[in-house]
């Protein structure tokens, strides 16, 4: 990962509602962000197709812009071909360049290893990378590489009036951060990477994780040891 991280804009630009359903046998968050009358889907998890008649239930006529994934593990992804077959094919499906050529191995894996069957999101619609945007309401999200749990992982920074927020997938828990022992982990780079989001984020950044509850940026640069051993990284 490059020593000099991209930047972010920290101007708050519009209003974003967050829901959360956790779901799938290890309990993964699928987060749905609603602004300006339309929505996108971040980490897709497992019974997508349930998770679109839920959000249609609660929100009807609101459309889905877009189904983004973290990582390219299977349970971030599996529920993407669910939701496709109810919201058309042509609903835009967007990963990083790097996981999109991980995540059929990644689920073959997960089979097994742990017995669990997801289906096969298919190809991505549009590869992400660092520095790009995806814009929905009156809002945009900002993407980060973040490398370290997969190779491929991003984080999706959002500058909005309602607060600063980012879906931070796999890479941070509160306290920790995810696996590095699976394909594509990597000790090192999370520890960059962790540095990175602590160098460019503000302190009262809403973090939502892939599994479990929600941290801030401030509170994890103060309590967590592998954060604040990262960041080390961008303050010399």
């Amino acid at each position: 990962m490059d020593d000099q991280p991209a930047s972010l804009d920290l101007t708050p630009v519009g209003s974003m509602q967050i829901e959360c359903i956790e779901n799938g046998p290890i309990q993964t968050n699928t987060y749905f962000a609603l602004s300006g009358g339309e929505a996108v889907v971040i980490d897709p998890a497992w019974d997508g197709a349930e998770l679109a008649r839920q959000f249609a239930l609660r929100h009807p006529g609101v459309p889905i812009r877009a189904l983004i994934c973290t990582h390219g593990h299977a349970d971030h992804v599996g529920g993407v071909a669910g939701m496709r077959r109810v919201l058309g094919a042509d609903t835009p499906y967007l990963i990083s360049r790097t996981d999109a050529a991980f995540v059929s191995a990644a689920i073959q894996h997960m089979k097994e290893n742990w017995g669990y069957e997801t289906e096969d999101p298919g190809e991505p619609t549009r590869l992400l990378g660092e520095g790009d945007e995806i814009a929905f309401g009156d809002v945009r999200l900002q993407v980060l590489n973040v490398p370290g749990h997969t190779a491929g992982g991003i984080v999706l920074f959002c500058a909005a009036t309602t607060g600063n927020v980012a879906f931070v997938g796999d890479t941070l828990f509160p306290g920790g951060h995810g696996r590095t022992d699976l394909e594509g982990g990597s000790d090192a780079e999370i520890m960059r990477s962790l540095g990175k989001m602590a160098h460019l984020m503000p302190d009262d950044t809403l973090c939502l994780i892939g599994h479990g509850p929600t941290t801030t940026i401030g509170q994890e640069r103060a309590e967590n040891l592998f954060m604040i051993r990262g960041l080390r990284h961008f303050e010399r």
